[in-house]
């Protein structure tokens, strides 16, 4: 298995409080893994870093040459007065990587309605969280980045999000990183780690 992603020594503070203390792991295909922590830990933090969203205080990072990141950070956002197919059809074509039968075939797995022409402003918490998962593996994305991604989500659609993320995994050409409060129980995960106090820590079975 490849090296998807390396970072080694990442640390982060905001107004002189450390958030992130040397935080290092490496990542390879087939991956699964689990960072768990409170409200304020950093995780989203983290991601945000290897994501290209923040910058570190010091660390370095490296990606492997053909790595595609899909990310899921903190609250997603979309177009308000614009419908789901728009919103995904838009982001898709920023990478020309728009595939229609992949995106509505995601979609109903989420039990959502590609045509919809609902503007996303109506949608629930849950809808929009639906979004956000879609829009970071719709494209391919071998290296993805989940924040809390079920949030909001209800039992069959979190039983959806567990089973396409384990068949995800279990082809061994993608690594998925999640930051959750919680164990996201249906998951396959192939590492735990804590982050607490700033420091990053890997938890043996």
């Amino acid at each position: 298995m490849e090296d998807l992603l390396v970072f080694k020594n990442i640390s982060k503070s905001f107004n002189k409080i450390n958030v992130l203390i040397d935080c290092s792991l490496r990542v390879k295909t087939g991956d699964l893994i689990h960072i768990k922590g409170t409200n304020g830990s950093g995780k989203s933090t983290l991601l945000k870093i290897l994501s290209g969203l923040l910058e570190s205080d010091n660390g370095l990072i490296e990606f492997h040459k053909d790595v595609n990141i899909g990310a899921l950070i903190e609250n997603p956002e979309f177009a308000e007065y614009s419908t789901i197919k728009e919103n995904l059809v838009f982001l898709a074509k920023l990478k020309n990587n728009y595939n229609s039968t992949k995106i509505e075939n995601l979609c109903n797995i989420f039990n959502l309605d590609f045509n919809d022409n609902k503007f996303i402003k109506n949608f629930s918490v849950g809808m929009k969280q639906k979004l956000g998962i879609i829009q970071a593996i719709m494209e391919d994305q071998n290296l993805i980045f989940l924040d809390e991604p079920t949030r909001g989500l209800d039992d069959s659609s979190i039983n959806a999000f567990e089973d396409y993320i384990n068949q995800l995994i279990s082809n061994k050409k993608c690594a998925v990183i999640i930051a959750s409060h919680d164990m996201i129980d249906g998951l396959k995960y192939s590492h735990y780690y804590t982050l607490k106090n700033g420091i990053l820590n890997e938890v043996q079975d």
